[in-house]
């Protein structure tokens, strides 16, 4: 989970989970939705966005318009 209290930022932290359960394969295929994040690990959607987009650009997932997030295989 996320600890609130932690120097380091929310979105970071949030990538940081996020990708761990990439690479274990416990999410695969289509990424849950920016507002699913956000209401699952209790941030704003902004957090979530900033999160989504950094595991974007390490290249894990890509973004299609209008269809959300998935997994690059």
């Amino acid at each position: 989970m996320l600890d609130h209290d932690s120097p380091v930022p929310l979105h970071t932290q949030l990538a940081d989970l996020l990708r761990s359960k990439i690479t274990k394969g416990e999410i695969t295929g289509r990424v849950p939705s920016i507002v699913t994040v956000a209401q699952e690990y209790k941030v704003g959607k902004s957090t979530a966005q900033k999160a989504l987009a950094t595991l974007r650009d390490e290249g894990l997932i890509v973004g299609s318009h209008g269809k959300g997030y998935f997994v690059k295989r």
